[in-house]
């Protein structure tokens, strides 16, 4: 196969063309991104690992518990310090000295081990949701369908960095306002015992703050941040098809076309992360006037009472320790409002991951649904099937029917763009748009060797063995594997069937090809589907291969161009373009046409074996 898989094709040359992008703006700090954080976050809480995820919280609020009442305490005991400096009292210093490094003594382990345990929560967390969504994304061969929903980019920086930043921002923002609760309850005792006016003052500051920079700041950089890890994620995977398109951009020279691709992927990038730092220069200037003014605000408000003798020093001290407090925790908003927009912004795209790959939200497919329909039978079958692309309404493939019995050999011809691809999809399950019916084993017995066999990072073992993991035949038996697809030195000139290297830059695509068909000895499927697998082969090789097959007693269903492979097959799909088919004997077809019309050719409904 030329191109990999997807939902549509070019007209003329069965080629995937790109998608075109959907905007979708992000999703405002509301009540609807409460609802995508429940969605994603919930399974988790409600699910098996409630125990755990309760225990740990019970966990980390007793710890912030506890760190709180330290933090009042240290608080007190600085006001104590102050006051007996301001009153020359050296006995009440010292005692104040002694009940702080005794506070530190338990505070300084318990904020160590909070912090610990939060991240370690976080990546638990990590762990099972990652788990999770690998699960959805594999099953089903869901990856396959994401190629062609162009909402959904990037999936694998999703799972990758957005379910990190998930779980890592949701512990963080949970701790952060469980803390400012605790903080706020604490401290305020502590201020309105000092000043009531104060504690006044503070209420309406902190409301003000929090409404400005919800409504001023807020939706701007939400939708500034979706669009710039839309932006990178983008500029990223531009850069990696040059990494796995090297060898190919080089033989065309092609550095000028890339680099112009790959500026203009950075370019959307920086203009978006400009229009972001000049949005949070103004934040950052928000910001830092509403914290700062906590240095002045209470030493104007308290200043008169100090200076009349009122108030002591130290309560003042402990009045404005107890203020700023107070201040960072109703003003949570306000100063984590940055990273909550991002984290916003990451929970819409994992949301909308989650839609199409998790039970809940994916659609089921059971088989049943309109279009294609497959149903388990003993060998190949195709009843009245018809085959257009997803979202195209080209046919092409018109009511074909035929059936192949074990041992059989289909050989699939046509021109370019008429469909033989489209067809090996649908018999793999891969298109169902059309109609008509499929009857095949189930998908363990079939094996596809496509033009460019997939290596995957691994030893030449797992090269071999591959899908299986694992793989009851003893060493000696894969070496006779490779000599028999006439790899006898392969082993020994890489070190070893355990030696692990870059295997598609290591091996010739014809090695990679001759690879592949060892896979089928090791698989030992019922039907074989070759698409250009011996495109890179010289003819004995190719010859020997077939012949292989052949002997195994495997169905098999190839496309190729080349005579030479005819007769290797028993009956010829010729695919004549706008939907329309013939079936041929293949001892009475050659590739120009039937040898004689009246002989072997078969009617449009009959099938190849009753």
């Amino acid at each position: 196969m030329n191109t990999p898989p997807s939902a549509t094709i070019d007209a003329a040359t069965d080629k995937v063309p790109a998608a075109p992008e959907r905007r979708r703006r992000a999703p405002p700090l509301s009540l609807a991104a409460w609802k995508q954080f429940v969605s994603v976050a919930k399974p988790y809480w409600l699910g098996d690992q409630k125990k755990t995820a309760w225990s740990l919280l019970l966990l980390l609020i007793v710890l912030m518990l506890v760190e709180t009442k330290l933090a009042v305490m240290l608080n007190n005991q600085a006001g104590e310090m102050t006051s007996a400096l301001a009153g020359k009292n050296g006995d009440r210093f010292w005692t104040a000295v002694r009940a702080c490094l005794l506070t530190l003594a338990f505070a300084v382990p318990v904020y160590a081990f909070y912090y610990y345990m939060r991240d370690l929560f976080a990546n638990q967390w990590r762990r099972w949701l990652t788990g999770r969504f690998l699960d959805g994304y594999l099953k089903g061969r869901k990856y396959y369908a994401l190629g062609a929903d162009s909402e959904i980019d990037n999936p694998d920086q999703r799972i990758s960095e957005d379910i990190n930043t998930f779980t890592g921002r949701s512990i963080h923002f949970l701790l952060i306002f469980l803390g400012s609760i605790m903080q706020l309850v604490a401290f305020s005792a502590v201020l309105w015992s000092i000043s009531h006016l104060l504690v006044g003052v503070l209420a309406v500051y902190a409301i003000t703050g929090t409404v400005v920079a919800l409504y001023v700041f807020g939706n701007p950089l939400i939708h500034l941040n979706f669009w710039q890890l839309r932006r990178e994620a983008d500029f990223r995977f531009s850069l990696m098809r040059v990494r796995e398109n090297a060898e190919s951009i080089a033989f065309y020279r092609g550095e000028a076309q890339e680099r112009a691709h790959i500026d203009s992927r950075f370019e959307t990038v920086i203009q978006n992360f400009a229009r972001l730092i000049r949005k949070q220069r103004s934040l950052n200037l928000f910001q830092r006037t509403f914290s700062q003014l906590t240095l002045v605000l209470p030493g104007m408000i308290l200043a008169e009472r100090v200076l009349s003798g009122e108030l002591e020093v130290g309560r003042a001290v402990q009045a404005a320790g107890a203020f700023t407090a107070v201040l960072a925790a109703v003003g949570v908003i306000v100063e984590n409002f940055e990273s909550l927009s991002r984290f916003v912004a990451g929970i819409d795209r994992l949301q909308a991951l989650s839609k199409l790959v998790l039970p809940e939200g994916a659609i089921k497919d059971d088989g049943q649904q309109a279009g294609i329909q497959t149903k388990p039978g003993k060998h190949l079958a195709l009843e009245s099937v018809t085959l257009h692309p997803p979202r195209s309404d080209r046919v092409l493939i018109k009511e074909l029917s035929l059936s192949l019995k074990p041992g059989d050999a289909l050989l699939i011809t046509g021109d370019s763009g008429c469909g033989k691809s489209s067809l090996l999809r649908a018999i793999a399950g891969l298109w169902q748009t059309g109609s008509g019916t499929i009857h095949r084993p189930p998908l363990e017995a079939l094996f596809f060797l496509p033009q460019k066999p997939y290596l995957q990072a691994g030893t030449l073992r797992s090269q071999l063995i591959y899908p299986s993991a694992e793989c009851s035949l003893s060493d000696e038996q894969l070496l006779d594997i490779l000599e028999q697809v006439h790899l006898p030195c392969l082993a020994e000139r890489v070190g070893g069937l355990d030696a692990v290297n870059d295997w598609e830059k290591l091996l010739s695509v014809g090695e990679q090809q001759r690879l592949a068909f060892g896979r089928v000895l090791v698989q030992k499927p019922g039907i074989v589907i070759l698409d250009e697998a011996t495109s890179a082969l010289d003819s004995a090789n190719e010859a020997s291969l077939y012949e292989r097959l052949r002997a195994s007693g495997a169905t098999l269903i190839s496309i190729a161009h080349r005579a030479a492979v005819l007769r290797h097959h028993t009956h010829v799909l010729h695919l004549t373009g706008e939907g329309g088919w013939e079936v041929h004997e293949a001892s009475s077809y050659q590739f120009d046409g039937p040898i004689d019309p009246s002989r072997g050719k078969m009617t449009d409904t009959q099938p190849v074996a009753a």
